[in-house]
């Protein structure tokens, strides 16, 4: 079995890797998307693309792997030096930190599910986390992501899915 460190580790080289495989699956779909390579940032990558009306539309998104729930929160520590204590507050995503929080299902080394969870919903539910059974219709929905910040489409939806 191994130990707490090589969970932790392990659980550390995962995120970061997950955040790499959304941003290439997001670049296929809209081509401009990048890491954010800020350390202190509440969001990790960033999506530009043109809307129907040919706007621009800028998304900050956050991504959270999820096996069984999506976790809304962030400032703590994690994988090996989660003992690190630093300036740094817990907080639950807003929408004055980021825009859609993703949440990473791996299935297997090849296959993955992605919910795309916007703050609105976050900041109406105020919980730090949702089941992945109850955000079922947010799994690869990206019209819920390329949208998530139409506050009226976005609860509309969720009062037709049933999350409010």
């Amino acid at each position: 079995m191994a130990s707490s460190e090589e969970r932790g580790r392990q659980a550390s080289i995962d995120g970061f890797a997950h955040e790499h495989m959304v941003c290439g699956i997001l670049m296929k779909r809209y081509q401009n998307v990048s890491l954010v390579d800020l350390p202190l940032s509440p969001y990790d990558i960033i999506i530009v693309f043109k809307n129907e009306r040919d706007e621009e539309v800028i998304i900050r998104a956050q991504v959270k792997t999820a096996r069984t729930s999506v976790s809304f929160t962030g400032g703590t520590r994690g994988g090996v030096d989660r003992e690190y204590k630093s300036g740094v507050k817990t907080y639950t995503q807003s929408t004055k930190t980021s825009d859609v929080v993703i949440g990473y299902k791996p299935i297997s080394d090849d296959q993955f599910e992605l919910y795309f969870v916007p703050t609105i919903l976050i900041e109406k539910w105020n919980n730090k986390s949702k089941s992945l059974n109850l955000l079922s219709s947010l799994k690869n929905n990206y019209e819920i992501l390329e949208r998530c910040k139409d506050k009226e489409f976005v609860l509309e939806k969720a009062k037709e899915y049933g999350l409010v």
